[in-house]
C-alpha cells in the first residue's frame, strides 16, 4: 500500500514538470554572444522569473567546418559562455549542467547551399526543466511583513519584505509587488518611531562580488535594489533621516527557491521613545 501511495505521489510530481528550450546562435568561429542574440537571451531569461527551476542543461554545437578537436573546443567555449550569462543573471551554478557538442550539418542534408544549416548549427541549445511545486514558505502560514512592522520591534530585528520580488537581473520590483509595497510604505510613514537600514540581497553570485544590473551594466545590483526601495519609501513620505540603504551582495543566502534571495530586508537601528 505504501509503495502504491509513493508511486502516485511520484506521478503527481512528474506531471507538474515541463521543459523550456531556447537556442542562442553564434557568428562563425566566435563564442561571444552578439548584441541581437544577447537581447533574445535576455527576453528568454525574463520568462523564467515565474517558474521553479529544477535543472538547466546546456548543449554546445559548431558547424561542420574545422577539425574535430577544434569543434569540440569551440562548442565547449560557447556552452561556457552561456553558463556565464546565466550565473551573471543570478542563476545558481548548481542548477547548470554543460554537455559539449560537436558541430555537424544535420538539419537538412538535402540542401545544396549549406550556409543556412551551418548558421543554425553554430548554436547553444538550452533546456530548462521546471517544476510547479510550492515551497514550504508558500504552504505554511506566516505573519506578513505588514503585521510584523505594526508589532513590537527592537534594535537589531530584521524584517524581510515578503511578496516583494525583483525581476531577475534588475533592481525594479515586479508589478505584482507594488500593492504590498504601498502598504508597507504607509505603515512606515505612520511609525515615526522606527529608524532602519534597507539591506539589498542578490542570488547566486560569489560572496565577494555583486550581481550585474542589466539596466545599467554595473555590478551593484544588491545596493541598487536597496536604493530602489529607499527611493520608493522616500517618495511615499518616509523621512529620509530615519533610513539608509546598503547592498550585501550574496553574503546571506536563505536557501530554497532563488527568488527569495533576490530580496530586501529592513534592519531596525533605533526605536524612539514616544512617551
Amino acid at each position: 500500500m505504501l509503495r502504491l501511495i509513493y508511486f502516485i505521489l511520484l506521478i503527481s510530481v512528474c506531471s507538474y514538470s515541463q521543459e523550456i528550450t531556447h537556442h542562442v546562435y553564434f557568428d562563425t568561429d566566435k563564442y561571444a554572444v552578439n548584441s541581437f542574440e544577447e537581447e533574445r537571451f535576455g527576453q528568454f531569461i525574463s520568462q523564467l522569473d515565474s517558474v521553479d527551476i529544477h535543472k538547466i542543461t546546456i548543449f554546445g554545437y559548431c558547424d561542420d567546418r574545422g577539425t574535430d578537436a577544434y569543434n569540440l573546443w569551440l562548442s565547449k567555449k560557447r556552452a561556457n559562455t552561456i553558463k556565464w550569462h546565466f550565473t551573471n543573471n543570478e542563476f545558481s551554478e548548481e542548477l547548470i549542467t554543460i554537455i559539449d557538442g560537436k558541430g555537424e550539418v544535420a538539419l537538412d542534408t538535402t540542401e545544396v547551399d549549406h550556409r543556412v544549416d551551418r548558421q543554425r548549427n553554430r548554436r547553444v541549445e538550452i533546456v530548462v526543466n521546471t517544476r510547479s511545486l510550492s515551497t514550504a514558505e508558500d504552504e505554511i502560514e506566516v505573519p506578513t511583513t505588514q503585521t510584523i512592522l505594526k508589532g513590537e520591534l527592537k534594535v537589531g530585528d530584521k524584517v524581510r519584505l515578503k511578496n516583494i520580488y525583483f525581476k531577475t537581473g534588475y533592481s525594479t520590483v515586479v508589478p505584482e509587488s507594488i500593492p504590498t509595497l504601498k502598504e508597507i510604505a504607509q505603515i512606515l510613514v505612520d511609525r515615526k518611531d522606527l529608524y532602519f537600514t534597507i539591506q539589498g540581497h542578490v542570488c547566486c553570485t560569489h560572496d565577494t562580488y555583486d550581481a550585474v544590473d542589466r539596466k545599467t551594466n554595473k555590478r551593484n545590483l544588491s545596493v541598487a535594489r536597496a536604493k530602489f526601495i529607499y527611493t520608493y519609501l522616500l517618495r511615499r513620505g518616509v523621512d529620509k533621516k530615519r533610513m539608509k540603504y546598503v547592498g550585501l551582495r550574496r553574503k546571506f543566502p536563505l536557501g530554497g527557491d532563488q527568488k527569495y534571495d533576490r530580496r530586501v530586508e529592513i534592519e531596525i537601528t533605533y526605536v524612539a521613545n514616544n512617551n
